[in-house]
C-alpha cells in the first residue's frame, strides 16, 4: 500500500492558503545551499553576458528565474510533482506580469515622474499575474 501524499491546494478546491512561517526552517541546509548556487550561477552568467555583449543583454539573464530551477527540483523531490507543477504555475503567471510591468515602465519612464510610472506598472503586474491565475483556475473547472 501507497502513502498518499497531501500536495496542498489546487486552484480552486476552496482550500485556504496559509503562510506558516515555521516551515522555513523545514528544508535542510544543503537545499537552501543549492538555492543559493543557482541564483549566484545564474548573477555571474549575466555578469559575464554583460561584459561580453553589453548591459542590454545582461539583463536578459537578470530576469531569468534562477532559484525557480533548484527550487522546483527540491519541491518534487519534497512535496511531489504536483506541487511543483503549481509553483511552475504561479511563476509563469509572474513572470507574465512582470512583463507587463517592463511594458509599462518602458513606455511612461520618459514621460510620467517616477514614482508614478513604477507605480502604475507594479499594479499593472499584481493584476496581470491575479488575472492570469483566475482565468486559468475557472478553465480548470
Amino acid at each position: 500500500m501507497s502513502a498518499r501524499r497531501d500536495d496542498g491546494p489546487a486552484p480552486g478546491d476552496g482550500r485556504k492558503v496559509r503562510l506558516r512561517l515555521s516551515e522555513l526552517r523545514r528544508p535542510p541546509r544543503r537545499d537552501w545551499a543549492v538555492r543559493f548556487a543557482f541564483g549566484i550561477g545564474v548573477s555571474a552568467l549575466a555578469g559575464v553576458v554583460s561584459v561580453l555583449a553589453g548591459p542590454r543583454a545582461g539583463g536578459l539573464f537578470l530576469a531569468f528565474p534562477a532559484i525557480l530551477l533548484a527550487s522546483v527540483t527540491l519541491v518534487a523531490k519534497e512535496e511531489g510533482v504536483r506541487q511543483a507543477g503549481q509553483d511552475v504555475a504561479g511563476a509563469t503567471f509572474g513572470t507574465l506580469g512582470l512583463i507587463g510591468f517592463a511594458v509599462v515602465v518602458a513606455l511612461t519612464v520618459t514621460l510620467w515622474p517616477l514614482w508614478l510610472s513604477l507605480t502604475i506598472a507594479t499594479l499593472t503586474w499584481a493584476a496581470l499575474s491575479l488575472a492570469l491565475y483566475a482565468a486559468v483556475t475557472r478553465l480548470r473547472r
